[in-house]
């Protein structure tokens, strides 16, 4: 299992600073790539950047069926392999599975397009405005219905996605390739938002929203919780957060600028 540690980055002294986000300090619930992009983003704008990763993962319990599903994808046996997690996309960097190209990549959640771009995968196919299974199933690329598909996901995950593909009687083979855990967050940080100290939120998936709802709650009316799309946002509804700005786009960039866009109104 990986493990994440809080980091602080000070700026970089070769980078001029433009502080339009001075005086904020900004919760990264989550770490990798993500984490240090965006951590790099803040500081250029003058903010105090703290992660805090809330989720993690573990290996799958049954690591003899991902280990013949991945020989089988890089062999080039799929036409599609659709992940629907940043953490599917961890694993397979993490793997080093080289994904031939021969098989389209599918990209479903908000995270996920960006984690196989931060990866050095390229993204064949994503959903659209609905970037989720709902979507992906209401949106099926062209001959994907005739496809032989790989699809790497949580022990846990919701079943929308193979019931789908079920009835539209795809060659589909779904395979547990991890097991997402909570992480428990630091006490300071805790502290931090609850007394104000910190004093915006990033969210940047459905289960990092859950698990800060779970951790954090009440969160005061004063913090600005921004979701990196729509997605991500009706998932953080969903589970009590009471959600500030959402990105116009599914991209790092589009995330710090919603959240410009919030404390500038």
């Amino acid at each position: 299992m990986s493990d994440f540690a809080i980091r602080e980055v000070s700026p970089t002294a070769s980078i001029p600073i433009v502080k339009r986000l001075a005086g904020q300090t900004v919760l990264i619930p989550r770490g990798g790539d993500f984490a240090q992009d965006i951590t790099t983003r803040l500081t250029v704008l003058g903010a105090r950047a703290v992660v805090a990763p809330v989720i993690n993962f573990a290996s799958a319990d049954d690591s003899t069926a991902l280990d013949e599903a991945f020989t089988d994808l890089q062999n080039g046996s799929y036409d599609w392999v659709v992940l629907t997690s940043a953490t599917a996309v961890d694993v397979l960097h993490h793997l080093r599975i080289c994904i031939p190209d021969n098989t389209k990549i599918a990209a479903i959640g908000e995270t996920t397009e960006q984690a196989l771009t931060f990866a050095g995968f390229r993204v064949d196919f994503v959903p659209g405005n609905d970037n989720s299974p709902r979507g992906f199933l209401a949106n099926l690329p062209e001959g994907f219905g005739a496809a032989k598909v790989l699809v790497p996901h949580a022990e846990t995950s919701e079943p929308v996605l193979e019931a789908g593909l079920a009835e539209l009687d795809t060659d589909a083979r779904f395979v547990s390739a991890y097991r997402t855990v909570g992480v428990a967050l630091p006490a300071d940080v805790i502290d931090g938002v609850r007394d104000g100290k910190i004093t915006s939120i990033l969210v940047s998936s459905g289960s990092v929203a859950r698990y800060l709802a779970e951790q954090l709650q009440p969160i005061p009316d004063s913090t600005a919780i921004v979701c990196i799309g729509p997605r991500t946002a009706f998932d953080a509804s969903s589970v009590g957060l009471a959600v500030s700005a959402t990105a116009a786009e599914r991209t790092n960039e589009a995330l710090i600028d919603a959240l410009l866009d919030y404390l500038d109104a």
